[in-house]
């Protein structure tokens, strides 16, 4: 007949108060209080009917018992870390966490991930959206895709694609009342703006385009997310200055047209950023390989 075995929470209080012979420190580390500690020992001595430790003098030492038992308790402990580690291993490398923008994910990623996930069935990609930088040593994230100029110490950054600005707007604006012919007719519109990184766009397009850059300050529309401000177009709203990641689909499916064909070169661009550590990994290389493809097969915006 099979020896029933004692309480996990007592084993586990009498290794650690073996360990430390303190239960106060005991206590501490399994972040419970000294006196649940004394109770699991005294429920686990009347289980196993022996006398695991003996108070000498504000001191705690085990019983001959007690130490002959503490190997192999201390070896069952380790085996189950050991088996727990390895099963998280394994999860682990399954998943690729990757961090971006909202927007981008929206408008760029998530259209194009299905084949990713087609080639490699045995990744298990997760999307986590921010505006903030991720911190690699404090978020579970294994990569993220960054605008910038890809100067990241520590950080392994592969460029992905620059973006173009341009304005864009819905084929029905551009046959509505107003003519929307040539950059000077924006003076009548309802211009788009972006907050978050984006905030300048208006300005930088106008100046480059030889128009005074007041007429960004004109009374227009605001939002958090580019996103929203490209459906603001699509649904016939105003004019949103584009770029090329976030519009090229809707231009390629019609949602959207490019009035004019002066485009503005960004002075940055977005890039695959890693850990060092964690770069040549087998599920982010075949991820890292996958997007530069997707990139160069991605149409431009003439």
């Amino acid at each position: 007949m099979t020896a029933r075995l004692p309480s996990l929470n007592g084993l586990r209080a009498f290794e650690a108060a073996a360990r430390h012979l303190s239960f106060t420190v005991a206590a501490a580390e399994l972040n419970v209080t000294q006196t649940a500690i004394s109770h699991q020992i005294r429920r686990l001595e009347e289980e196993l009917g022996i006398r695991l430790f003996v108070r000498q003098n504000r001191s705690l030492a085990l019983t001959p018992e007690a130490r002959d038992y503490l190997p192999g308790i201390r070896a069952a402990f380790n085996d189950l870390r050991l088996a727990t580690d390895r099963l998280m291993r394994k999860e682990n490398d399954r998943v690729l966490t990757v961090s971006t923008l909202a927007s981008l994910a929206a408008k760029w990623l998530l259209p194009r991930l299905s084949t990713f996930q087609q080639a490699h069935p045995g990744v298990d990609v997760r999307i986590t959206t921010s505006t903030s930088l991720v911190d690699f040593r404090r978020d579970d994230v294994d990569a993220a895709i960054r605008y910038g100029r890809g100067h990241w110490p520590g950080l392994r950054a592969d460029w992905l694609m620059a973006d173009e600005l341009f304005p864009v707007c819905s084929p029905a604006l551009l046959a509505g009342n107003k003519p929307l012919r040539c950059p000077e007719d924006l003076a009548n519109h309802t211009l788009l703006h972006s907050s978050g990184g984006y905030d300048d766009d208006w300005r930088l397009w106008l100046t480059a385009a030889g128009l005074p850059s007041n007429i960004s300050k004109q009374p227009g529309l605001s939002f958090d997310l580019i996103l929203m401000t490209v459906q603001a177009a699509i649904d016939g709203i105003g004019v949103a200055m584009g770029r090329t990641s976030y519009v090229e689909a809707d231009i390629a499916k019609g949602r959207l047209v490019v009035p004019f064909k002066i485009a503005l070169p960004a002075d940055a661009g977005f890039y695959l950023v890693s850990p060092e550590t964690k770069a040549e990994s087998a599920k982010l290389s075949a991820f890292r390989q996958w997007l530069i493809a997707s990139v160069q097969g991605s149409p431009g915006i003439s």
